[in-house]
């Protein structure tokens, strides 16, 4: 059941919630700290001490529980957990050496255990304030609580109160993580604190303060660009709590209108602040400016906007934006997580460093579910029956069994039991099971079809080719150059993707990248830390220089992006450097800077519903590197039966060997990969446009299935030391060194049997099959789907191009489509996002406007019809016309 379409996305988080922000930071202005004391001219009948009486209640009964939930039997595994995790925790106080608060974490030097410290103590004290059914010896237990405000005194005292000694490693600790799990911790303890140790709390708001060293006076600066996003909203939660601790109306006040800036939709071409983290029109989710990043800070910032709804519940901080931020979030769930969330789990082109986690995918999911659960209680009519019904439908659809321990409150896991057993309530996704969506404004995109989805990551000179960061995803070298993910439905995709994907497949030879052939080394390798550190070239850790060139670098090439006409997509891409490799050859980075430079290519990606074209033109090294193009990589269990089939120009069968291991012998058709193990097959066509380096016959694509042991450490060093073995199969197309540049044109088809796939060989045979490749050049790309009457181009310079009966001005991705009644629907838009005009010529008799986007002009020309479409700040958006 779709969501209700409001101005969600655009002009409603500016004329709403940024106008409640403004008076809210007036009342801050005007408000007395410490006192709780209202200024009645700022918000006559405010009540600083029932608004902070509320926070708290609504603070512990988020993260505790209410007497009402925790009575539930669904919440009694929940509570089992938190009881069980407070022993351990108390266990390991128990046991601490010297130098340690708790066993096994030594303090001074390592910012992460001071961290983990305080974690802990959170996590002890919360079982102290869990209310429930069965006896427990933790709850209510003053002398548990005075062990972590003995804790929390000790701490600050010896390794957190001098902020001279403090501040070392990562920044996000002292600002954000430490503060987070003390202002819980505050909170869950206050009236103990105030009888106990009165002074503690004071101490640790100063010293919180002191450490939020990005910030101004203390405070957040939303100039600050580490004050955005995610991190923004984490921060202001922290100083929402702190305020209602202490009293500070003022502290809350400002803290919530900062924290409203986050939920307004990124404006690329004004950006507020400066700032381009946050949701976009489009449904992207972009952190530290330039990473694509829905499942990992993005889901954060989702967690953080549904506990600021449940956190201000009954008071008057945001009485007025209430409806409008929930709304919001709605529009965040329906169009920027929804599509990239498959049978329950999070697509990898989405989670930056995060793919190199061992615990992703299914339990990103978890978070997001939980999120839309709490929203749902605070929507009504068909809004929250559509939450509800995902709900449903992700714990129908996943292959992993959804366990609600997992989820933050208490109150969550009964909301969520409620919800499961609400036969009112049908299972149904957010979108339609066949859908194409472009989230141009982050460089990747997303086709799914009922029996699978197709997950593209690309990159710009806008958008990060890939994230590594403190020993996380350290071959990512090529994740932003055209790879993709095609999730198969029916398979546990943990056996598929996630940790044991990266960690077993080349990261030369992801799928659908092309690569030089040679050998890089990792950050720790080549300088012996976890970042470049060249402090007088202003190299330090999260310094703008290694965000730029080490972290996330984008790449320098201008086009990439692609056009959508109903649930059809084009996408095209022109592979280029880093702006790592780009500096360094302009002598502005250090001689000892490494930078690799990458290979050359031009491609396009046409989706379709049973096939994926991809054509590739230019390919190759204008270093005269050997490169390889990987059309396509899958893991198997190494147990499971693999094999691969196909047939080849010629009539023969394609060679058995070992598993179907080899090089093509001469032209191929098709070939069928099938994992018997999992159920799951793919099959690829190859089509007529391919050309080799000397021009004839095509490329002779190579098949290699290898059982692989790899570490889980190779691809992140706090990883444990994990062996996994895993059956690796690559389908790819090899150049030697110095060797021309070639071009290859193949179809992914999902889930194919070997007897669709030989209709694609009988009809290509006597050119009457489907797909018809137009064109395949460095100039132009095009496919014609004669089964669904399509015609895409992509065309990537400037001049005139030509594409059947198209003609094209410039760089641009379109798409045709003729229905029976003769009725002519299009789609256009600017992979560059520089454009202000593209133009475009449909030969053939005039055709009329029936219906037009704002921006398309349609006029009769000589020898057909001219479509203008003004793609001037529109971002890679597409824009729509209907002809007759």
């Amino acid at each position: 059941m779709p969501l209700s379409r409001r101005t969600l996305l655009t002009t409603l988080p500016a004329s709403a919630l940024l106008a409640v922000a403004a008076p809210l930071r007036a009342r801050a202005a005007t408000r007395p700290t410490t006192t709780g004391v209202a200024d009645p001219g700022a918000n006559p009948g405010a009540d600083p001490g029932a608004n902070h009486a509320a926070l708290l209640a609504n603070t512990v009964a988020i993260f505790a529980g209410t007497a009402e939930s925790n009575a539930r039997p669904e919440t009694a595994a929940k509570l089992a957990s938190l009881t069980s995790t407070a022993r351990t925790r108390l266990a390991a106080l128990d046991g601490a050496g010297p130098g340690e608060l708790f066993k096994g974490l030594p303090l001074g030097t390592s910012d992460a255990n001071l961290n983990t410290s305080y974690q802990y103590l959170y996590e002890i004290a919360l079982a102290t304030r869990a209310p429930g059914p069965a006896p427990s010896d933790l709850r209510d237990n003053v002398d548990v609580r005075r062990r972590v405000i003995d804790a929390l005194a000790r701490l600050h005292d010896t390794y957190y109160g001098d902020q001279s000694k403090g501040y070392y490693g990562n920044w996000f600790n002292w600002e954000i993580g430490i503060s987070a799990s003390v202002s819980k911790t505050l909170v869950l303890l206050e009236e103990e604190l105030a009888a106990y140790r009165p002074g503690l709390t004071a101490a640790y708001l100063a010293s919180m303060d002191a450490y939020l060293r990005n910030g101004k006076d203390g405070d957040v600066d939303l100039d600050s660009r580490f004050h955005t996003g995610a991190n923004l909203a984490d921060i202001t939660t922290n100083r929402i709590l702190q305020g209602a601790v202490t009293g500070d109306d003022a502290r809350v006040v400002k803290a919530v209108a900062d924290q409203l800036t986050v939920y307004a939709t990124v404006d690329p071409y004004n950006p507020r602040h400066g700032v381009t983290d946050g949701f976009y029109a489009d449904g992207s989710f972009i952190q530290h400016d330039s990473v694509a990043y829905t499942g990992s800070y993005g889901k954060v910032l989702l967690t953080r906007a549904v506990q600021t709804v449940k956190i201000l519940e009954g008071t008057d901080y945001i009485d007025t934006a209430t409806a409008d931020l929930v709304a919001v979030v709605r529009g965040w769930v329906a169009d920027g997580f929804a599509p990239l969330v498959f049978e329950g789990w999070m697509m990898e082109i989405v989670k930056g460093r995060g793919v190199s986690r061992t615990a992703t995918g299914y339990t990103d999911v978890a978070v997001v579910v939980e999120a839309v659960v709490d929203l749902s209680g605070h929507t009504t009519g068909p809004d929250a029956t559509a939450l509800k019904g995902y709900v449903k439908f992700v714990r129908q659809t996943s292959k992993a069994a959804l366990d609600p321990v997992v989820f933050v409150s208490p109150v969550s896991v009964a909301r969520y039991a409620d919800i499961l057993a609400d036969t009112s309530v049908p299972a149904a996704d957010l979108g339609d099971a066949a859908s194409h969506t472009a989230f141009n404004a982050m460089d990747k995109t997303v086709h799914r079809r009922p029996g699978y989805a197709f997950a593209l990551a690309r990159s710009s000179n806008r958008i990060s080719k890939y994230e590594y960061m403190s020993g996380e995803n350290l071959m990512p070298w090529f994740q932003g150059d055209g790879a993709h993910h095609l999730y198969l439905a029916g398979q546990d995709q943990t056996l598929a993707f996630g940790v044991d994907y990266y960690t077993t497949v080349s990261p030369y030879r992801l799928p659908g990248v092309t690569a030089p052939v040679e050998t890089r080394r990792t950050i720790p390798e080549l300088y012996g830390t976890a970042w470049y550190d060249n402090p007088e070239r202003g190299f330090t850790s999260s310094s703008e220089s290694q965000n730029t060139y080490v972290y996330f670098p984008r790449g320098t090439n201008t086009l990439s992006g692609g056009a959508r006409l109903g649930t059809y997509g084009a996408v095209g891409l022109v592979l280029g450097d880093d702006a790592a490799y780009a500096a360094k050859q302009a002598g502005e980075l250090p001689d000892d800077f490494v930078a690799y430079r990458n290979a050359v290519a031009t491609k396009s990606w046409f989706m379709f519903d049973d096939e994926i074209v991809v054509l590739a033109a230019g390919v190759g090294d204008p270093a005269g590197r050997a490169v390889t193009t990987t059309l396509d990589s899958r893991i198997a269990a190494a147990s499971d039966t693999v094999t691969v089939t196909g047939r080849l120009r010629d009539g023969s069968d394609w060679p058995g060997g070992d598993g179907g291991s080899g090089t093509a012998p001469g032209p191929v058709d098709w070939l069928r990969y099938a994992d018997a193990g999992q159920g799951v097959s793919v099959g690829y066509v190859f089509l007529d446009g391919a050309r080799d380096g000397d021009g004839g016959g095509g490329p002779r694509p190579t098949v290699a299935l290898d059982t692989v042991t790899r570490s889980r450490r190779v691809v992140r060093t706090s990883n444990p030391d994990t062996p996994v073995t895993k059956r690796v199969f690559s389908l790819s197309v090899d150049q030697p060194a110095g060797a021309r540049r070639l071009s290859t044109a193949h179809a992914l088809v999902p889930n194919a049997t070997e007897r669709q796939l030989a209709a694609y060989e009988k009809y290509g045979r006597y050119g009457r099959g489907p797909l018809t490749v137009v064109a395949n050049t460095t100039r132009v790309q095009a496919v014609e789907h004669r089964g669904l009457s399509i015609l895409t181009a992509n065309t990537f310079t400037p001049g005139t191009h030509h594409a059947g009966r198209l003609t094209i001005d410039g760089a641009a991705s379109v798409l045709v489509r003729t229905s029976r009644d003769g009725t002519l629907s299009l789609a256009v838009s600017d992979p560059t996002t520089e454009r202000g005009t593209v133009s475009l010529t449909l030969r053939g008799r005039w055709l009329r406007a029936v219906a037009t986007d704002d921006g398309v002009r349609v006029r009769r020309v000589l020898g057909g019809t001219r479509i203008d479409v003004d793609t001037h700040q529109a971002h890679g958006r597409s824009l729509t016309a209907r002809l007759r």
